[in-house]
């Protein structure tokens, strides 16, 4: 009997071609955009779910209780990781993690940038990265060791097996021992990195991590197997009240998160964590559903378009003995065998965009063709989409009388219609909302860009300062001031665009003894001020004629602000326990992501920091060429370690790539969601034109025009349309005004955004429709009358 059933559906399909190619391309459009959304969910939530302990691994966050303000953060004191273990009898290991940008190794005459971290000696009894060579008790416990991956050792060895034990060569200035070798870490895992380095290494290269006062690094635990999480939550909750000073204004929490967790949930609202990327697995979920819908209601109303086709075939049916449930059992086999075709189709789009939305998304995604689990998710796919959207053409067609059909009396009620404009309307108010959140994150991307920063980035480059470009800087601002197109040299610890480090351990004069205010801090060196191009309010730059400026400091305005001086240059800023003078107030720059709020700022001058970036004002319109000589400066100065920079506008916009993902992906989804629902209003302006054909015949032999039959039937068909953009509009400005509230400096809702996403909208549904209207309209009125 099926198979009875799907005979007849495949020669229905290809009896009607164009109707059959209309529904199966807006199916196949809509399952490829949801099988690709799958793909990136299932990928966004089995991220670091592989570690054979996940279930004990944990994360510790701070809460900061300061100022008023309640802040959450990952970032801990060095010395929490060994204390929580030795303090805690529920800690089975503990480890701080400090990653490290791009250092350059070389062994064997190879020499190559890598990405790493510091970790303590636990790290890899804690995590599943499985060790090649060596033993994960003995790869992190001394000084001067190394782990590194299959790649770092195939890269300068040849193999794992050859590398353990050698030497390699750290920054051209430190040879270390190659102590494990681990397994590539995989894509699926939030922590990347090519080396390992002991922990010990980075406190002696930094003293600042012995200080409690201090905070930066990740900590990580395992607790004991069937230990509550939640006592020891409360447990450790006030532990950091016996190392550093805590008031009743001003404290610091810990608390504790599931590793496999943070990746997804990240963002933390009044110090509780809320949030994250998984805002957008949420947000993408209900576009693939909705853009599904979408596709599905499109069958619905092209179907019951071409009921004036089929009524006959089921009049025909009823006269000899079909029973209505056979019937509606005919037409779900009907939409199953073109969804299956739709399918088919959709894997087809997905292999063919795949290599796209990888390079979109920085995904490395697979079509899983080897799991059932994928088949088995596939077929679910489509015999819920068949059930869905075979579901009313069924119940509807199946519904028709034999008698009024036979004698050619087919009228719809009043309901039914009412039912597929509704369809419509939500086809519309969808792809309205998402035209409205298109054009406002483009904005809300086109305001972060084109802000004023506070600092110039055009013609600003950032140099890393690697091997002898540290010790040798002096040298090579000297050498490089002589070059034409240079304008300006400083340097700094970290850059402009991310200042991250911060510090509570402020004083000044008059400050409450219960006050904890937290500032962030640059180090940098001479001509700072010059080649950003800031701004100084009062004062000035540090210089070469005052010895002292060692030891004094400038700020910016908001960090005058929370002091509290009227006239702060030569009044007294104590970071520490060290004693300075303020003596330049700079107006406030941008120096993490529009996101955040402008923090307190001090910064201070270090003429010999052990790392940092080097920082190049060029000529306009000379860039090229002052790259060229600076390389060959480089190269001398500093032989045997490869040239590299980045622009300082690059840099920044790395800060908003979720923000660029999003906007990239709203616009191929506002895309698609109009293909689809233009697909609908054609399937619904059919059904309409089939239904008014002996009215058209008449209004034409009673003297109507031809534009005149063409405004009528338009607009008939613009009526779900314009109820669709009322609909949309207010949750469009309720969505969209919700997402700008992450950015502390955003764009406004203009009014004009929505007039033109209404008339983009109103536009492209005239342009869907113009052709059934005009086609109706020229119809000759005898033949209309005689239908």
């Amino acid at each position: 009997m099926l198979g009875n059933y799907f005979k007849i559906a495949w020669r229905n399909l290809i009896r009607n071609k164009a109707f059959s190619a209309i529904n199966i391309l807006g199916l196949a459009s809509g399952l490829a955009c949801s099988l690709l959304v799958i793909l990136w969910i299932q990928d966004e939530r089995s991220m670091d779910r592989f570690h054979a302990n996940d279930a004990q691994l944990y994360q510790v966050y701070e809460i900061n209780h300061y100022d008023g303000k309640i802040e959450g953060t990952y970032l801990t004191q060095g010395l929490l990781a060994n204390e929580l273990k030795r303090m805690v009898p529920e800690v089975t290991y503990a480890s701080s993690m400090e990653s490290s940008f791009p250092r350059i190794f070389s062994a064997n005459g190879q020499l190559f940038k890598v990405e790493g971290a510091y970790v303590g000696e636990d790290f890899l009894k804690m995590f599943s990265y499985p060790l090649l060579q060596g033993t994960p008790a003995t790869a992190l416990n001394v000084p001067g060791g190394i782990a590194i991956s299959r790649k770092m050792a195939a890269q300068f060895f040849g193999s794992p097996e050859r590398a353990i034990g050698q030497t390699i060569r750290y920054e051209n200035k430190e040879d270390l021992t190659v102590t494990a070798i681990f397994e590539n870490v995989p894509a699926y895992s939030s922590q990347q990195f090519d080396f390992l380095r002991n922990w010990q290494d980075y406190t002696k290269a930094n003293s600042w991590v012995s200080n409690w006062g201090s905070a930066n690094p990740a900590t990580y635990l395992q607790l004991h197997q069937g230990t509550d999480p939640a006592k020891v939550a409360a447990k450790i909750k006030g532990f950091l009240a016996s190392y550093k000073s805590q008031h009743k204004e001003a404290f610091t929490e810990l608390g504790l998160q599931p590793f496999p967790e943070k990746y997804l949930h990240a963002t933390f609202q009044n110090g509780k964590i809320d949030g994250g990327r998984i805002a957008y697995v949420h947000l993408f979920s209900l576009v693939a559903v909705f853009i599904l819908l979408i596709a599905c209601i499109n069958f619905m109303n092209l179907a019951t378009a071409g009921a004036t086709q089929r009524a006959k075939e089921v009049g025909v049916r009823k006269v000899v003995g079909a029973v209505r449930r056979t019937l509606m059992l005919q037409f779900v086999c009907e939409a199953i065998l073109l969804t299956l075709c739709s399918v088919m189709i959709a894997i087809a789009l997905v292999v063919l965009l795949l290599p796209a939305f990888n390079t979109l998304t920085g995904k490395q995604l697979l079509l899983p063709t080897t799991q059932p689990a994928f088949w088995a998710l596939l077929l679910g796919l489509m015999v819920i989409t068949g059930l869905v959207a075979g579901s009313y053409p069924a119940f509807f067609l199946s519904s028709l009388n034999p008698v009024k059909v036979l004698k050619g009396n087919l009228k719809f009620s009043t309901g039914a219609t009412f039912f597929r404009k509704s369809l419509v309307v939500f086809q519309f108010a969808l792809s309205a909302i998402l035209i409205v959140g298109m054009i406002i994150i483009y904005q809300q991307l086109d305001y972060v860009q084109t802000k004023n920063l506070g600092y110039n980035r055009e013609n600003l480059l950032y140099i890393p300062m690697e091997g002898g470009l540290i010790n040798k800087y002096d040298l090579l601002k000297e050498e490089a001031g002589k070059l034409p197109g240079i304008v300006s040299i400083s340097k700094m610890r970290e850059t402009p665009t991310v200042i991250s480090h911060s510090r509570g351990d402020i004083g000044w004069v008059g400050k409450d003894p219960s006050q904890e205010v937290l500032f962030s801090d640059a180090v940098v060196g001479y001509d700072f001020v010059k080649t950003l191009d800031l701004r100084l309010l009062a004062g000035r730059d540090f210089s070469r004629e005052f010895g002292a400026d060692s030891a004094n400091y400038i700020l910016n305005e908001t960090a005058v602000k929370k002091i509290g001086y009227t006239d702060p240059i030569g009044k007294p800023f104590i970071w520490g326990t060290d004693k300075g003078e303020i003596i330049g107030v700079l107006k406030d720059f941008h120096f993490s992501s529009m996101h955040d709020a402008i923090e307190p700022l001090f910064i201070r001058l270090d003429t010999s920091p052990k790392w940092g970036t080097l920082l190049v004002r060029t000529t306009a319109g000379k860039t090229q060429t002052t790259l060229a000589a600076l390389e060959k400066l480089c190269k001398t100065i500093n032989p045997g370690i490869p040239f590299s920079y980045q622009f300082s506008d690059q840099e920044y916009t790395k800060l908003y790539k979720n923000e660029q993902v999003v906007s990239k992906l709203a616009n191929y989804f506002a895309f698609l969601a109009i293909f689809i629902s233009c697909l609908g209003l054609f399937g619904l302006a059919m059904f309409t034109a089939a239904q008014r054909t002996k009215e058209i015949g008449v209004r034409k032999t009673l003297g109507a025009s031809v534009p005149n039959i063409i405004l009528l039937l338009s607009t008939d068909f613009l009526k779900p349309v314009a109820m669709a953009l009322l609909i949309a509009f207010p949750i469009a400005w309720y969505t969209m005004n919700r997402w700008l509230q992450g950015f502390v400096y955003k764009t406004e809702i203009a009014w004009w955004v929505f007039v033109l996403a209404g008339l983009l909208t109103i536009g492209i549904a005239i342009l869907t429709v113009g052709f059934q209207s005009i086609k109706a309209a020229l119809m000759n009125p005898v033949k209309s009358l005689k239908a």
